[in-house]
């Protein structure tokens, strides 16, 4: 499996997501090639390829008043390919790269039915808050 970091949009990237945005959600469709360079523009893309992209994660860098924190959202990993250690790999490269940075923290959500991703973010780390989230959808 090799890492790598997105820093252009090509016809695999935008087939890969059309593969994954599935195991992620029913109802979001997939970024469009326009989104994805944006998502690249504006933040971090890695992919995990086998030789075929088989995972996915998004990084992002913001600074907020208490310093720079950072954001994993959307590891996807392909059915076929979940146990392999992909899933920790693209999380470990985004905290990386996050701590490479200067960022204080690495903050993710992970639904609860996503019972194998929440064991792993546990098993590498995070730490599960006690808190509230909340959400005030805009359509």
């Amino acid at each position: 499996m090799e890492l790598a970091r997105v820093t252009a949009v090509d016809d695999d990237l935008v087939a890969a997501f059309g593969r994954l945005m599935p195991l992620l959600s029913e109802t979001a469709r997939p970024p469009t090639r326009d989104e994805l360079a944006e998502i690249i523009r504006t933040g971090h893309l890695f992919v995990a390829r086998d030789p075929a992209i088989i995972g996915v994660a998004t990084l992002n860098l913001y600074r907020v008043a208490t310093g720079l924190t950072a954001r994993i959202d959307d590891v996807i990993v392909a059915t076929e390919a979940r146990g392999r250690g992909v899933g920790e790999a693209l999380t470990r490269a985004a905290i990386d790269h996050a701590r490479a940075a200067g960022a204080r923290a690495v903050n993710l959500t992970s639904h609860p039915r996503r019972e194998a991703a929440n064991r792993l973010y546990q098993r590498i780390g995070f730490e599960r808050r006690d808190t509230n989230t909340y959400v005030y959808k805009l359509r």
